[in-house]
């Protein structure tokens, strides 16, 4: 401390630069709320993101505008809906010419970085530093792409290869007389979910509470219902999504895996460290074991797929928050706590057997909700819980004015610096507008928009003309369409107002058929 107040008195301009906050920012990519035990989860115990929550604010209330993992990464990066940025799907290419949030930062003296996943299809601009994931990266021995080029095989597992290599550049490479922005993003938990072995062995025998509506019958809820491809009983494979040898699988008719289920496993497999191959493999050699003496169908082989399910998407977050406590104790030790906003989120929620679903994409809150808590120390109070409604939006603008940026005028969310420093105030904004785009592709999720607020949510899905509408208060699960339910007639024809507002309001005029 002495040698930092001597420079300060000798190098006054040193010190000015160093006023500036530190930025750090990370993203896991499916984390799904439910899945963090600052959010009251009963299926696992996340110690170190939740210290991020205890020593700053728990957003209760967080959301997004397009549940899919590259719109949100283009929203972070521009602070625009997808229909702005010109990245409505995960097939898109990001247009990385356009203005965005660490191109503003770069250009008010930050150093400004990103580690790990970028998935956008394009190299990223405005950063002084990047190692990124090529698409959706590998969870052993991944590779990284650096800013010359070069493709790396990392050894380890993905977690903790991006882990390390954000410290690395902490500590290695960043110049210390200028602030940073620095963007961390996280493979895991994302399907194929591949656990470290530490925690492949960790969670391997535990059991989880299921969800009420995990044997729910949904037939009859429309057509986005009927179309969908994201059951766990249906759509979860054996082999690749749950470990399971095809060998034990072969002489089930039912559960028999196609042939390019069987390479993915043997792609997956093979790229396991030799020495801890044969031990994953036994670990997983019981759930064929179990199918091969069972034979199950129907719900019982949903409940089996479910626990294995929880036991592998658990044991992969769990690196996470390794991870995340691994940063946070450099921080401590070296000194940055003190100047540093650091965020945790999720690019959207997670299904977790609601429904019988995995996935995400759909308007309902289990994917639209995201987790969201940030520490600051000096500025957040510790322990602070925030019911305000916000989406990611918010968060480019909220960065560039912790940072004493101006914020453009493009970006269509709003600054929530001011309700990170007084629990008390609220931003001006009573609805939620959401839009996603990507039907034909994985698990079949029809186009569909809406808004949301405090109590009700309806959700427009244009291409059949079907409509839902929810009573949040009454129906938190999103249970009961009440589009027919005369009693609802008056908010339902205040809700569509209110969703042709917003239309106009974020400019979003592209083909959605007519609201009527």
């Amino acid at each position: 401390m002495k040698k930092y107040l001597l420079i300060c008195l000798l190098f006054p301009l040193f010190c000015a630069a160093q006023s500036k906050p530190n930025i750090i920012y990370i993203m896991s990519d499916d984390h799904d709320a439910d899945a963090i035990s600052a959010y009251g989860s009963k299926l696992i115990k996340t110690p170190n993101i939740d210290r991020i929550a205890n020593e700053g604010v728990l957003f209760q209330r967080a959301f997004v505008g397009n549940s899919i993992c590259g719109p949100a990464r283009a929203t972070l990066l521009t602070g625009q809906h997808s229909h702005k940025n010109g990245m409505k799907d995960n097939r898109t290419r990001f247009d990385g010419s356009q203005l965005t949030m660490p191109k503003l930062f770069q250009q008010n003296g930050y150093q400004t970085v990103i580690v790990g996943k970028w998935h956008l299809h394009t190299y990223p601009t405005g950063f002084d530093y990047w190692k990124i994931l090529p698409g959706q990266g590998l969870y052993y021995q991944p590779r990284l792409i650096q800013m010359n080029g070069d493709t790396t095989t990392y050894p380890g597992y993905a977690t903790e290869v991006i882990t390390n290599e954000a410290i690395d550049w902490l500590q290695h490479k960043r110049e210390q007389s200028k602030p940073f922005l620095l963007l961390l993003h996280h493979k895991a938990p994302h399907r194929y979910f591949f656990p470290s072995p530490k925690n492949i062995e960790a969670f391997k025998d535990r059991t989880f509470p299921e969800p009420a509506t995990l044997y729910a019958d949904t037939t009859g809820r429309g057509t986005a219902w009927k179309l969908q491809t994201m059951s766990i009983l249906h759509d979860m494979k054996l082999s690749s999504d749950l470990k399971v040898d095809p060998a034990y699988l072969m002489d089930i008719p039912w559960l028999k895996p196609d042939s390019a289920e069987i390479a993915y496993y043997n792609s997956i497999i093979n790229r396991i460290p030799v020495a801890e191959r044969q031990k994953i493999k036994d670990i997983y050699a019981v759930r064929g074991k179990i199918l091969q003496e069972q034979r199950p169908q129907g719900n019982a082989l949903l409940k089996l797929k479910y626990q294995w399910y929880m036991q592998d998407y658990l044991a992969t977050a769990a690196s996470v928050d390794e991870g995340v406590g691994k940063l946070l104790d450099y921080l401590d030790n070296s000194g940055l706590a003190q100047n540093t906003l650091i965020v945790y989120t999720s690019d959207q929620g997670f299904y977790l057997g609601q429904n019988g679903w995995f996935d995400k994409r759909w308007m309902y809150d289990v994917s639209m909700r995201t987790p969201l808590m940030a520490r600051w120390p000096g500025h957040i109070q510790p322990g602070t819980k925030n019911n305000t409604m916000v989406q990611n939006i918010d968060y480019a603008p909220t960065f560039l004015d912790v940072a004493g940026i101006d914020i453009p005028s493009s970006m269509q969310g709003l600054s929530l610096k001011t309700i990170l420093k007084d629990p008390r105030a609220r931003v001006p904004r009573s609805s939620l507008y959401y839009h996603f785009y990507e039907y034909n592709a994985d698990h079949t999720v029809l186009q569909h928009l809406g808004v949301r607020t405090d109590r009700h949510k309806l959700i427009y899905f244009y291409t059949v003309n079907e409509w839902q509408l929810y009573d949040l208060k009454n129906d938190p699960t999103e249970q009961k369409n009440l589009i027919a339910d005369k009693k609802y007639a008056d908010v339902l024809a205040n809700m569509k107002k209110e969703l042709l507002r917003l239309r106009d309001y974020y400019d979003d005029h592209e083909k959605a058929g007519e609201l009527q």
